[in-house]
């Protein structure tokens, strides 16, 4: 009887363990030839590391740290990258763990002593990916001056802190839980500043293709990047003339 059940715990841990690796292995690559389509600018430099890359302006005005969202490879959001460097914001893309920013939350841990030149930081997700960017402020608040969701909701509570928050989602989004987003409100400053693109979806402020589930966008994935990108742009320099 002992060895029957040693037996089965041993088939169970041995389905656990394939089952985890087919589900890690199971995510959205990026579409390298619509990255690679995208109109790429001249006057910004790109850092590839080991586990992260840097989109370099000439003269940064800000920074953002960028959690990818949930089983999407990072590269996929390589065009919004270029478009904030592009007008003025730092931004670094990081890799997470089996693409799941839940593996590592304190991915933004260090940069911020790695560019001691830039006043203005803002940490940034989409998704799985803002969910857990809000969670890393609930004990990191002091140290930047806001957050920005995509498709996202912050299940931590940051009422109390002086964070600038903007939310922005898609109106044809039917992957975010509309349901436990306006729910979620309550956790963010009063002052937080809502945006919802006309005709986008969920997976379009990346490229990586059709989202399980998602809407059809009615705009391109290019539109919304560029609505995306314009949107954080001027709330972060909105911002700072308030400062």
């Amino acid at each position: 009887m002992g060895k029957r059940i040693f037996k089965g715990i041993v088939i169970g841990l041995i389905v656990l363990l394939v089952a985890c690796y087919i589900y890690v292995n199971d995510y959205y690559k990026a579409d390298t030839m619509a990255v690679s389509s995208f109109p790429h600018p001249d006057n910004i430099v790109v850092l590839q590391e080991e586990q992260y890359q840097v989109y370099v302006p000439e003269e940064p005005l800000a920074a953002m740290i960028f959690y990818p969202g949930g089983k999407v490879e990072y590269t996929a959001y390589t065009a919004l990258m270029e478009t904030l460097a592009d007008n003025g914001i730092l931004s670094i893309l990081v890799e997470m763990p089996y693409n799941l920013a839940v593996f590592d939350i304190d991915a933004a841990d260090g940069f911020i002593e790695q560019y001691p030149q830039i006043q203005h930081w803002y940490l940034a997700g989409h998704s799985l990916g803002g969910s857990m960017a809000a969670s890393y402020l609930s004990s990191h608040a002091d140290q930047y001056n806001g957050l920005i969701l995509l498709a996202s909701y912050s299940t931590a509570d940051l009422s109390n802190t002086d964070l600038n928050v903007l939310s922005i989602y898609g109106s044809e989004d039917q992957v975010l839980n509309a349901t436990k987003y306006t729910e979620n409100l309550i956790n963010l400053p009063s002052s937080y500043q809502e945006f919802v693109i006309t005709g986008g979806n969920h997976a379009d402020f990346g490229m990586y293709g059709i989202q399980k589930g998602d809407g059809i966008a009615t705009i391109t994935t290019e539109e919304q990047i560029h609505v995306t990108a314009e949107k954080i742009v001027q709330f972060v320099k909105n911002h700072i003339d308030i400062e």
